[in-house]
């Protein structure tokens, strides 16, 4: 529903007062203020994903002087896993919390300027923690989702209500917790709900109004759509070719929710989003490719109709989501994109064309697969690796095998990072492997969609988790460190280099973007699941980023969650700037 303004004032609003009339936040800016830091105006810092800041008063020779200047609790006792990236426009603070909460903070001093809470309704089906990722500016709007499918947008002043639309139905299994994307006045989100037999889809929305604009289905077999200035839906053509890769009905519930949002590239005018899982889990009653599951998509912001995909786990048997971001970079003058998938391995794409450049493993060890071939893009599959078919033996239980990585991931929904500068990807990474069976199933609205069983295991006693200064030309590991714990938040990189990255013992971390040598930490008190920030303010740089362990890992981990049960959640942002 759209409202009009003045009659759709949240109660937070009421405590803000009359609202200062600031420049509104446009295309214009949210492209060109990554290139002098002042402002973070996207999720990624850049709609292509890098997360780099060309700010420098903050290096490795000054680093160690880092210290808080504010710290501020969302509150309450709703904690559990926050992995929200803040943005930061006009000295205020926009950061999203778990279930369904939105601050406004003053940047400088951490004074809360007001919240928005979304009444969530009984029932919500989130799979993988109460979490939400972040927001996106535009004009004079500060814009999130919900955990019961809805996009919000609130007067980036006051907190005052200006529109609200349902993007689906909850009860059957959708859920929001990506940050949406701004691309030529459009708001570009995705879906969630892969282990529930949701369709997959990305939409796109006037960002002012939240009127919708196109969807593009991201299941073979679902027609897409544009609309009119009234609603009304013109066909825009089928994702694929029905049965082309997925046998009889199984494409109506086919899962390949784009669960993590995208990044948007505009020397392109690409959209790039990845996909996850096929439903259900059960690779056997599936036979096919089963597009665009597992998959990177390139989607032409103008049309909605797909310029090229790339599918990095056909006929998923494992969970091995591709929803990880595809983040775009400049390379030998060509457009190139690079991918740490959750399957283990490294991809590097051409971003206009589609085309395979390279391919190889970021983590050491990768049993579903023995390595990507250059010529055809497709995997070299290991089939003793495959989960059984439950159908071959008792009807109940497939065969079990040992698969590395776990479907948790070589890299699951922590941003990795992109510099210039090195030309090295900051990727973090788990090794960590499980134990998968395949189970019977079928389908039922709401209700999981799996058809397997598994336990995650560990696989080294000294680490699981280990960032990696990852070069996308010769797919070497120039450095590393590793971590006890899994690592679950993003990565920041800047122009002093310097990389800034969390873990989940409590620690934000900088290490010399050349060598890795770890040159500062401070102790958030809760796990670090969320990606830093940086920005300029009053002559300063600072450094910012949510505290709060959840996630997956607590809930899904097996072994390693037994291994950390140890860290406590929290609910915190931490800000940082050099002592005098």
């Amino acid at each position: 529903m759209r409202l009009p303004a003045l009659r759709a004032i949240s109660w937070a609003a009421l405590a803000c007062g009359s609202a200062a009339v600031n420049a509104a936040v446009s295309d214009q800016m949210i492209q060109n203020d990554p290139k002098n830091g002042k402002n973070v105006l996207s999720w990624g810092l850049s709609t292509d994903g890098q997360r780099y800041s060309p700010l420098k008063q903050v290096n490795t020779g000054n680093v160690a002087r880092l210290a808080p200047v504010w710290a501020f609790s969302f509150g309450g006792e709703k904690q559990r896993g926050q992995e929200s990236q803040p943005l930061i426009y006009n000295g205020k603070m926009f950061v999203t919390a778990s279930y369904s909460r939105i601050f406004a903070l003053d940047a400088a001093s951490g004074k809360k300027l007001w919240k928005y809470e979304h009444r969530l309704p009984d029932g919500i089906m989130p799979c993988c923690d109460v979490v939400n990722r972040g927001a996106a500016l535009y004009d004079n709007l500060v814009i999130f989702s919900t955990l019961d499918a809805q996009l919000v947008a609130l007067h980036q002043d006051t907190g005052e209500l200006v529109w609200k639309e349902k993007i689906d139905d909850y009860q059957a299994g959708y859920s929001s917790t990506a940050a949406p994307i701004i691309a030529n006045g459009l708001l570009l989100t995705g879906v969630s709900g892969g282990e529930f037999g949701v369709v997959g889809r990305v939409e796109a929305r006037d960002a002012k109004t939240g009127r919708l604009v196109w969807t593009r289905p991201t299941v073979e077999g679902h027609m897409g759509y544009t609309y009119d200035a009234n609603g009304n839906k013109v066909e825009n053509g089928v994702s694929g070719t029905t049965n082309q890769s997925w046998p009889g009905d199984l494409w109506k519930t086919g899962g390949a929710a784009t669960w993590l949002g995208g990044t948007y590239d505009a020397k392109t005018g690409l959209a790039y989003f990845g996909t996850g899982n096929p439903a259900p889990w059960n690779s056997h009653l599936r036979k096919g490719d089963n597009l665009f599951s597992c998959s990177t998509l390139a989607i032409d912001v103008k049309t909605g109709q797909i310029k090229w995909h790339y599918q990095g786990t056909p006929n998923d048997g494992w969970d091995f989501d591709g929803v990880n971001e595809f983040v775009t970079f400049d390379e030998g003058g060509r457009r190139l994109g690079g991918k740490a998938d959750r399957n283990g391995f490294f991809y590097v794409i051409d971003a206009n064309s589609g085309h395979l450049e390279n391919a190889f493993p970021f983590v050491k060890k990768i049993t579903w697969a023995s390595g990507i071939d250059l010529k055809t893009g497709r995997p070299n599959f290991i089939a003793d690796n495959r989960p059984g078919d439950p159908t071959a033996g008792d009807g109940k239980k497939g065969a079990s095998v040992f698969s590395a990585p776990s479907f948790l991931g070589g890299k699951n929904q922590m941003p990795m990072a992109y510099s210039p500068d090195t030309k090295l990807f900051y990727v973090p990474a788990n090794e960590w492997g499980m134990e998968i069976w395949n189970e019977p199933i079928a389908y039922k609205k709401g209700a999981a969609y799996l058809g397997a069983g598994f336990t995650i295991r560990t696989i080294n006693d000294d680490y699981i988790g280990a960032l990696r200064a990852v070069d996308p030309k010769t797919g070497k590991i120039v450095w590393e460190v590793k971590n006890n714990a899994p690592l679950w938040g993003g990565v920041l990189t800047t122009g002093g280099n310097l990389v800034f990255w969390g873990t989940p013992e409590g620690y934000l971390k900088a290490a010399d973007a050349k060598t890795g040598k770890v040159v500062w930490e401070y102790q958030t008190g809760s796990g670090v699941v969320a990606p830093p920030v940086t920005w300029e303010q009053n002559g300063a740089q600072y450094i910012g980023v949510v505290s709060g362990w959840g996630g997956a890992v607590p809930l899904w981990g097996g072994d390693v969650a037994k291994k950390v049960n140890y860290l406590e959640q929290g609910g915190m942002v931490w800000v940082f700037k050099l002592s005098k």
